[in-house]
């Protein structure tokens, strides 16, 4: 019964192996009937790998190095705030417009895109800056806040209230810090309230309590109307202890209003 058993087992090996066998004989034929096919495909593979790694070593990171050094002058201007100069050059430098235009898909022109908006932004021409700033796809968290607070900012100019306070929202969100995002919060948050919108106000200044109570803006903020017995809390329900004109006008307008 034992060598029975030891049969079956060498047996059931034997089907295995002869199973494997033929798996490898069907692999090895189809190579050899598509041999020639299957040489094309790695040479393509092969040229493609070589042709990226070509184009990134010898066109993409030089065009680069070419837009970095076409942007400085534009740079400079910008941090003295010549805006105008910065935006279209000076004659003999490229401005902002320039580098995007001549050295498009780089990560040099996509920045310029976020420089040109604020530039627009302070020269007023506030469709341009949206239009610039919306453009700009960059993945640095700091400057991608810093594009959609000037794009809520530009939006404000244009009346476009309630598209301001969700980018004031947005830029805050983007890199949470204690020195930009209590910014934008509170901008959120008048933005909230010159829309009509009370309940996202609430919400924004809130946020600014809990998440950032010992920044300037945290301490500006006044307590909550709404703790004051006379206070309607459907209306404005913040103001600021540095922004003596707005709390006057609030109560003017709310004791005339009862």
């Amino acid at each position: 019964m034992f060598d029975m058993a030891k049969q079956n087992v060498k047996n059931e090996g034997d089907e295995r192996l002869e199973s494997i066998e033929t798996t490898l004989t069907r692999a090895e034929q189809f190579v050899i009937d598509n041999q020639k096919a299957i040489i094309v495909v790695l040479a393509i593979m092969v040229v493609a790998v070589l042709a990226f790694f070509g184009v990134k070593k010898y066109y993409l990171e030089p065009r680069e190095k070419d837009a970095q050094a076409a942007i400085y002058h534009a740079e400079q201007y910008f941090e003295n705030d010549n805006f105008t100069t910065a935006l279209n050059g000076d004659g003999n430098y490229l401005g902002f417009v320039d580098v995007i235009n001549d050295f498009g898909g780089t990560k040099t022109a996509n920045l310029a895109k976020y420089y040109a908006g604020v530039c627009c932004l302070n020269t007023g021409d506030f469709s341009k800056a949206v239009e610039y700033l919306k453009s700009y796809k960059g993945k640095d968290v700091l400057v991608s806040s810093l594009t959609l607070g000037a794009l809520a900012d530009a939006q404000m100019e244009l009346g476009n209230v309630a598209e301001a306070a969700k980018a004031y929202e947005n830029a805050a969100a983007k890199s949470a810090n204690s020195f930009t995002s209590p910014m934008y919060l509170l901008r959120a948050g008048m933005a909230y309230e010159m829309a009509g919108n009370y309940a996202k106000a609430i919400e924004a200044y809130n946020k600014i309590k809990a998440d950032y109570p010992n920044s300037n803006e945290g301490f500006s903020i006044l307590i909550p109307l709404e703790e004051w017995e006379f206070c309607n809390p459907e209306k404005i329900v913040f103001v600021c202890w540095n922004n003596v004109e707005l709390l006057c006008n609030f109560l003017t307008t709310y004791f005339i209003t009862l």
